[in-house]
């Protein structure tokens, strides 16, 4: 069973989120401080999978091979930054389709945990939208993260109308880890 599991959503918590969508390889531009919490994560043990909503090819914004060109420059920056990100779990669906896979059904996470055996009790989510934060809560993850970067804001109002709190909110993904690290030194995650 994989311990210290550490999901991610993409646009918004590790680069930039656009309303017109990420399209093409000079669209993609890192969040500040997101290559060095992924590092930080790395180099603290914990896995990193990235689980990410993905409707522009759907919608005919962009090719499939330009999407996978995006991860691929996306993981290895991560990697030449000192990161690991593990895999990436894509819902390429539109939301009318009503898949199991697009957040905030768990679908991804499932498949994730289905692939690498994943302890949801010891892992944590980390997003910036509402739809996130209740993935995580719909699969049974032990803690999630909203980080103000992204939807952070708005998120905040569309949970608190349904009564759902993350475990903790941070300005950026830096500060999420330093949260993350610290509580899985004292155990409490």
């Amino acid at each position: 069973m994989r311990h210290k599991v550490v999901f991610l959503d993409r646009d918004g918590v590790i680069n930039r989120d656009s309303p017109d969508y990420i399209t093409n390889l000079p669209e993609f531009e890192f969040l500040p401080g997101s290559l060095e919490g992924l590092r930080r994560l790395t180099e603290a043990g914990f896995t990193c999978i990235v689980v990410t909503n993905q409707t522009a090819p759907a919608r005919g914004l962009m090719e499939t091979e330009t999407l996978a060109a995006i991860h691929d420059r996306m993981l290895a920056a991560v990697e030449a930054a000192g990161g690991r990100i593990l895999d990436i779990f894509i819902c390429p669906h539109l939301p009318e389709e009503g898949c199991g896979c697009r957040k905030p059904r768990p679908g991804l996470l499932l498949a994730a945990q289905k692939k690498y055996r994943i302890d949801f009790s010891s892992a944590v989510m980390i997003g910036d939208s509402a739809t996130d934060i209740e993935c995580a809560r719909n699969a049974g993850v032990a803690a999630t993260v909203l980080v103000q970067t992204g939807n952070g804001e708005k998120a905040l109002k569309e949970l608190s109308a349904i009564g759902i709190r993350p475990h903790r909110v941070a300005p950026d993904l830096r500060a999420a880890v330093d949260w993350i690290v610290a509580t899985r030194r004292s155990e409490k995650v």
